[in-house]
């Protein structure tokens, strides 16, 4: 066979190839982004602030959400910006929430999957994740209080992470016994105040004298409050 035949023959192939390989690389890329832009109806969507926030990871871990969680790239991107600010608390809980995410993904007892939601418009993250919420009968979790107030204005389900938390935490009922350590003194002349270890403040009587010490106490009373549950104790040694 003619040489140049051949060779026209072999560039024909690989012509053929390279159309048939930017063909099939197109519609692997199309059905990615596909899967990648879609949200399953009654999602969790996360928020900034519950990433940032951590415990949603914990809440996660314990198997009690059963939908698939949802964090939106435009999410991401914020935290991405305030990873790089000069506020060191700020950029400290920013790369913690991006750890977050990971964290999560691998987590085997919930599906988290990151969506690609496009340019933000007038009205930036917040925005955006209501939009999703109603276009996906989705909900939100978050731990910012405006977001929760707008979502629930517009009938959209919001997942409290602090009253999450609130409901996780341990039953501790008025007469049991514990150990605590007074760190700071209480409104009253003879309060001392001391913190379990999920956060939660113990006011106990007659302990104002016993700052840096670690008492023995009963508990007297619990009290619910917006800012999260308090407990009143009486000091017994």
């Amino acid at each position: 066979m003619d040489g140049n035949l051949i060779q026209g023959l072999m560039i024909m192939i690989t012509i053929i190839v390279m159309v048939i390989l930017t063909e099939t690389t197109y519609l692997s890329v199309k059905k990615f982004r596909e899967r990648k832009l879609k949200v399953a109806r009654g999602s969790l969507l996360l928020d900034t602030s519950a990433l940032m926030d951590g415990r949603i990871v914990d809440v996660a871990k314990s198997g009690v959400i059963t939908a698939e969680i949802i964090v939106p790239r435009s999410v991401i991107n914020e935290m991405q910006l305030l990873a790089d600010k000069s506020d060191s608390l700020k950029r400290s809980r920013a790369r913690e929430g991006l750890e977050n995410i990971k964290t999560l993904q691998k987590n085997s007892l919930v599906t988290t999957s990151i969506v690609n939601d496009g340019e933000l418009e007038a009205g930036g993250v917040d925005r955006r994740l209501l939009d999703l919420a109603k276009k996906y009968d989705a909900s939100i979790a978050t731990t910012d209080f405006n977001l929760n107030k707008v979502a629930k204005v517009q009938d959209i389900p919001v997942v409290n992470v602090n009253e999450l938390a609130q409901m996780m935490r341990p039953q501790i009922l008025p007469g049991e016994k514990m150990e605590i350590r007074i760190i700071q003194p209480g409104q009253n002349r003879d309060q001392g105040v001391g913190y379990l270890d999920d956060g939660t403040m113990v006011v106990v009587d007659r302990a104002a004298k016993s700052i840096g010490s670690k008492i023995k106490i009963e508990i007297v009373r619990n009290l619910q409050t917006e800012a999260g549950r308090m407990m009143f104790a009486k000091r017994l040694r």
